[in-house]
């Protein structure tokens, strides 16, 4: 080699970086977009792209997706990062692709972490989309119809893309003990890709450290550099509401395990433990409510407990009180009583509090007919009175039904009652 030559020291890359897939054949996965005649694969080939949207979680190949898309439709690459960029970047990159296209090269501009722009930025680029200048292809992680501007999402198609199964990502793995010249049982291989957890990168990255020492890779070697699994989980982002509305579906189904899974889950990724008390509650009081009271006093009392005793003593409170509420009658009757009750509070005019359900505590609003008719309940058998507390144009409508499942039906029974016995008894009428 010359004094003036440049070293190749691409063996110096990170391995994930060097088996980045070069065409459509070397992509693993997204079959159901990237297979023979679907949509996507057609686009490409047909050289018929229009700006697009690949959304999907992390390490299923989204950069080298778009870069093997451009170099398939013989156009200029240009990545871009939302989280290092701004609008003064934005104009500089638009006005490239602008003069690139009066030459006659198209761009694709390559956005990732599109979500992470704000309105206006996201904003910058529709001028350029809709001229042509730029063939834009956004990578998210999040849903885009929460995370990217309605505007831009009219012009794009949006891909979803899937975490790599098993299979495929022991695939690349074998592929990376060629690059790495190195050995390894093909059960160790498995491992690496189930901890992995759908993301090419982190497998390879796995496998690197795996055969940093040279040598084979064996359980011991594995054992060192795999403490923890990687899970799909964003506090702040979809996958979150995700996962708690699974625990959430599981306890009203009344699967326990499914509940219990779920719980893991997000104790796993180290979700706030108060924050799944709360919902804990909600559940108890949404979808199990009258059929068995005691529920909210069991996340209540799973609340304390788990505010007493912390982590990871308090998760154990948490996986009681998901057990108890999934095997828990279930009834959304209250739920749906105060929901009617809202709507009804929307749908008739708000009439005054009638006459005789105000206090009177001066002689005038007495003589103004405040108090006039009231029944006190303990001056009567039962407690019972057949007085009328809803407004007029409400009068007789029935909010709560209970359910027949826990200790309602046994409510429903005493309700009944008491509404038989409402009939017998002096009722005010307006007026009065």
């Amino acid at each position: 080699m010359s004094l003036f030559e440049i070293p190749d020291e691409t063996h110096k890359r990170p391995l994930a970086e060097r088996m980045r897939p070069r065409s459509l054949d070397g992509f693993a996965g997204q079959e159901h977009i990237l297979g023979m005649g679907k949509p996507l694969r057609r686009a490409i080939e047909s050289d018929q792209l229009t700006s697009l949207i690949l959304w999907g979680p992390p390490g299923v190949g989204k950069t080298s997706l778009a870069a093997i898309i451009a170099q398939t439709t013989k156009a200029e690459f240009v990545p871009f990062s939302a989280v290092l960029a701004g609008m003064k970047e934005i104009k500089e990159v638009m006005a490239h692709a602008e003069r690139a296209r009066r030459m006659g090269r198209r761009t694709v501009l390559f956005v990732d972490e599109i979500h992470r722009f704000n309105k206006a930025q996201q904003d910058a680029f529709l001028p350029y989309v809709e001229k042509g200048d730029v063939i834009l292809i956004g990578a998210t992680t999040e849903n885009p119809s929460f995370e990217v501007n309605s505007a831009l999402l009219s012009r794009s198609r949006v891909y979803a893309l899937k975490a790599l199964g098993v299979d495929d990502l022991v695939g690349l793995l074998v592929k990376g003990l060629g690059e790495l010249q190195t050995s390894c049982d093909p059960v160790y291989l498995e491992q690496i890709a189930q901890f992995a957890n759908g993301d090419a990168r982190t497998a390879y990255n796995l496998l690197e450290l795996a055969a940093a020492g040279g040598g084979e890779i064996t359980q011991e070697t594995l054992a060192e550099i795999i403490t923890r699994k990687s899970l799909l989980y964003d506090k702040g982002g979809e996958e979150h509401f995700n996962i708690i509305s699974a625990l959430h579906k599981s306890v009203r189904a009344s699967d326990a395990d499914g509940a219990l899974y779920w719980l893991a889950r997000m104790l796993e990724a180290g979700e706030d433990r108060m924050y799944i008390v709360r919902r804990l509650v909600r559940m108890a009081v949404e979808d199990i409510g009258m059929a068995d009271p005691r529920a909210v006093e069991q996340a209540i009392a799973c609340m304390q407990t788990v505010h007493f005793l912390g982590i990871p003593e308090g998760d154990q409170a948490l996986a009681q009180c998901a057990l108890y509420l999934s095997l828990a009658p279930k009834s959304d009757a209250a739920y749906k009583g105060l929901n009617a009750a809202r709507a009804a509070t929307q749908s008739h005019a708000a009439e005054p509090v009638p006459m005789h359900l105000r206090n009177a505590p001066t002689k005038h609003m007495k003589q103004w007919g405040y108090g006039e008719g009231y029944r006190h309940a303990h001056a009567y058998g039962g407690a019972v009175t057949g007085m009328e507390c809803l407004p007029e144009g409400l009068a007789g409508t029935k909010f709560y039904e209970p359910t027949d499942r826990g200790v309602e039906p046994r409510i429903a029974e005493k309700l009944s009652a008491i509404r038989e016995a409402k009939k017998g008894f002096y009722k005010p009428t307006s007026g009065q």
